[in-house]
C-alpha cells in the first residue's frame, strides 16, 4: 500500500489559514474605511451636534463641570484613562518585548514593537494633519497637550492592547486563556476611549477614529504573523 505525499489533514488546515487571513484583511480594510470615513464627517461638521449631545450627557445639567456619578468614578476614570497614556503603554511595551525575547519569541517581540511605533507615529502626524481643538463644552478632568483628532489614548491603546493579545494568543494553546486575553485587551481599550470622553479631552468622534487608528495597525499586526505561519507552513510542505 502506498503512502499518500501529505497528510489528509493538510488540506482542510490550510484552508483554514487561507479563511482567516481573507477575514483578516477584511478586518483591516474596515478599520481603515471607518477610519476616514469618520475624518470626512469630522472634517465637514457632521458630528458636531451628536459629539456635543453624547458629551453633554457625562455631565451633570446644573454643573457641566461635575461629571455624573459620584467622585471615586470621576477618580477611576482617571486611573483607567492612565492605561492608555504614553508613559504606561512605554513601559508595557518594553517590558512585553523584554519577555517574549527571553522567550525566544523574537518575532512576537519585533512585531509589537514596530506596531507601536507605526501606530505612534501615525496618531501624531493625523492630529497635526487635521488639527481639531480639544472640546471647550466642560472643564479638562485630566492634562492634554496635543489636537483631538484622532484620539491617541484611544488609537495606542487599541493597538498595543489588541496587538498583545493576538501576539499572546499566538503561543497560548488553551483555548479559554485566548479568550479571556481578547476579551481583557477589548475592555481595557473600550474603557480607556470611554473615560477620554467622560473626562471632557476628547469628543466621542475622536475616539471612534482612534480606535479605528489603533484596530487598523493591530490587524497589520495580526496579517504580518498570519504571513509568516504561512511561510512556515510552505516551508515544512517543502
Amino acid at each position: 500500500m502506498t503512502t499518500p505525499d501529505a497528510p489528509p489533514v493538510r488540506k482542510p488546515i490550510l484552508q483554514r489559514i487561507e479563511t482567516r487571513a481573507l477575514l483578516i484583511w477584511l478586518a483591516g480594510a474596515a478599520a481603515i474605511w471607518g477610519f476616514f470615513n469618520i475624518a470626512s464627517e469630522v472634517t465637514e461638521g457632521d458630528t458636531d451636534i451628536v459629539d456635543q449631545q453624547l458629551l453633554l450627557m457625562l455631565r451633570q445639567p446644573s454643573d457641566l463641570s461635575d461629571p455624573i456619578g459620584p467622585r471615586w468614578v470621576e477618580e477611576a476614570m482617571r486611573d483607567i484613562t492612565a492605561l492608555g497614556g504614553f508613559t504606561f503603554l512605554t513601559i508595557a511595551t518594553i517590558v512585553a518585548v523584554l519577555l517574549f525575547s527571553f522567550h525566544g519569541k523574537r518575532r512576537q517581540a519585533w512585531i509589537l514593537a514596530g506596531t507601536v511605533l507605526a501606530a505612534q507615529m501615525s496618531s501624531e502626524v493625523l492630529k497635526t494633519f487635521y488639527d481639531r481643538p480639544r472640546p471647550n463644552l466642560v472643564p479638562h478632568g485630566s492634562f492634554v497637550y496635543t489636537q483631538s483628532f484622532p484620539s491617541g489614548h484611544s488609537a495606542l491603546a487599541a493597538a498595543v492592547f489588541l496587538t498583545l493579545a493576538t501576539l499572546i494568543a499566538s503561543v497560548e494553546k488553551r483555548p479559554n486563556s485566548k479568550i479571556l486575553i481578547y476579551v481583557l485587551a477589548l475592555l481595557i481599550t473600550v474603557g480607556v476611549g470611554f473615560s477620554r470622553v467622560f473626562l471632557g479631552v476628547h469628543w466621542p468622534s475622536d475616539v471612534l477614529a482612534g480606535w479605528s487608528l489603533g484596530a487598523t495597525w493591530a490587524f497589520g499586526a495580526w496579517i504580518v504573523l498570519e504571513w509568516m505561519r504561512r511561510r512556515d507552513v510552505s516551508r515544512e510542505g517543502a
